[in-house]
């Protein structure tokens, strides 16, 4: 299930952050390596989608993490993407 939330921090220098569920609950740590596109670097409030893993520790973490373009990117992004 893919679930939902804003960046809450990321520091590239340890390749770690942090995400903020959208419906609520606890902050899950993400990596670098847990990123579809580890080229890009995720910015605070920024939106992502993430599945959940649940570590053998307890804790829960977030992986998979690929950005979500608002609407307004994504009629900038078709408008560049527009041949003529």
């Amino acid at each position: 299930m893919t679930y939902y939330g804003k960046i809450k921090n990321y520091d590239s220098s340890i390749g770690k952050g942090r995400i903020s569920p959208e419906k609520g609950g606890d902050e899950l740590t993400f990596r670098k390596s847990d990123l579809k596109d580890e080229a890009s670097v995720p910015q605070q409030d920024q939106r992502y989608g993430y599945d959940v893993k649940d570590a053998d520790n307890g804790k829960r973490y977030a992986i998979n993490l690929a950005a979500q373009l608002d609407a307004a990117s994504v009629q900038q992004e078709q408008a560049r993407n527009q041949v003529g």
